[in-house]
């Protein structure tokens, strides 16, 4: 008998009541009712394999510094960026305001004329004017005068020449901020004037090393900007990176990255980011604090800082070469991060800052987005910067 006969048997129809055959009648006898089957118990499952208990991340030994996440197994590859346009479509996307602005003066410059000496100096005036500055601006004529003096030329093949010549420039300070491995963490500090871009460069920098498989902390040394804590703590979560961030406003700075660095040797995190302040406005102020987080680190590692980044704003022009002469007096930079180049039509200043400083410029950014944050290519940037 099926299994399901047993289960949804129907019960027995009853049986009908015989004619009375004496005057009183005996009540029939019902029919016994059937057992239902009693099913077979169910077997019990089987028992689910032990597993061994996560590990769990280190614990900070400093109060209000978060540890890094364990980054990405190494051979993981992170999310491509979108590069629908690709880096050099978004360059000069980015450079356009700054090429319109040189390469409409060289074009109505030169229509089919000879470089002459009157064409010389109207085209050191253009390049001054465009924010190459007078050292770059001098150097470019001079080649042009050695080269190309009394030829007739047109305003593509001064282009494509300005391109060369600028690109000369800025190849000797087209150089990769290196981490050293080595070093648990790699510490770099972040300096600039408030406004740069200092706290969304160190975010996107942090993304790209989390991208990378390594480990990373955001020292949020701004303490008497809540909006630059903010914009640090958001960053962090969204990353995995750690954090140390002030237990009040205005706290003191240079306590803060002993903490941190303390905290990151611990747990041998591979780079800590130091955002700072930028109140250029109390110049002695600013120094003093900058050299005394620089005193007090060096407490915990007599060689840190590993790196120090300035970051520079291209919309301010020349006032970024001015910057960049004020902070090298305050600290030891060693590379420069130049940001907004999207939406500046000064772009040209990065030449300047090339041939006057000579600093390795690490990195140029052009739009929000981490991956709008990119090493510097020399001749990319040239081509971009003149259209070509």
């Amino acid at each position: 008998m099926a299994l399901r006969d047993l289960f949804f048997r129907k019960p027995p129809a009853p049986v009908p009541e015989a004619p009375p055959a004496v005057p009183i009648p005996a009540p029939a006898r019902a029919a016994a009712p059937v057992p239902s089957p009693t099913p077979s118990p169910a077997p019990a499952p089987a028992p689910a394999p032990a597993q061994s208990p996560a590990l769990a991340p280190p614990q900070s030994p400093v109060p209000n510094v978060t540890l890094p996440q364990a980054p990405a197994p190494a051979g993981v590859p992170a999310p491509a960026p979108d590069e629908t346009t690709g880096w050099f479509g978004r360059l000069r996307q980015g450079l356009s305001r700054s090429t319109a602005r040189l390469t409409e003066s060289v074009t109505s410059l030169f229509q089919k004329r000879r470089l002459d000496d009157a064409a010389l100096e109207e085209l050191e005036e253009t390049l001054i004017a465009a924010d190459l500055g007078l050292p770059a601006a001098q150097r470019i004529v001079a080649d042009f005068r050695k080269t190309r003096f009394g030829t007739d030329v047109t305003a593509d093949e001064v282009k494509h020449a300005l391109a060369e010549s600028i690109a000369a420039i800025l190849a000797p300070v087209a150089l990769p901020m290196v981490i050293d491995t080595a070093r648990k963490p790699h510490v770099v500090l972040v300096v600039g004037v408030n406004g740069t871009g200092k706290t969304t460069t160190i975010a996107k920098l942090g993304q790209h090393y989390r991208d990378e498989g390594r480990s990373c902390t955001f020292v949020a040394g701004d303490t008497f900007r809540a909006a630059a804590v903010e914009q640090l703590q958001v960053w962090a979560e969204r990353t995995g990176a750690g954090l140390a961030a002030p237990a009040k406003p205005g706290a003191d700075a240079a306590g803060l990255a002993f903490d941190a660095l303390t905290a990151a040797r611990a747990a041998g995190t591979d780079v800590l980011l130091i955002d700072t302040a930028g109140r250029l406005h109390n110049k002695s102020a600013l120094m003093e604090e900058l050299k005394k987080l620089i005193r007090v680190i060096k407490r915990v590692d007599p060689t840190a800082p590993h790196s120090v980044l300035l970051v520079l704003d291209a919309t301010t022009g020349q006032n970024a070469v001015q910057q960049t002469r004020i902070f090298s007096e305050m600290v030891d930079v060693t590379g420069l991060a130049v940001t907004k180049l999207d939406g500046s039509a000064k772009g040209g200043v990065v030449v300047a800052l090339a041939q006057e400083f000579g600093l390795p410029v690490h990195m140029v950014g052009v739009g929000e987005k981490a991956a709008d944050l990119r090493p510097f290519d020399a001749r990319e940037f040239a081509r971009g910067l003149m259209g070509v």
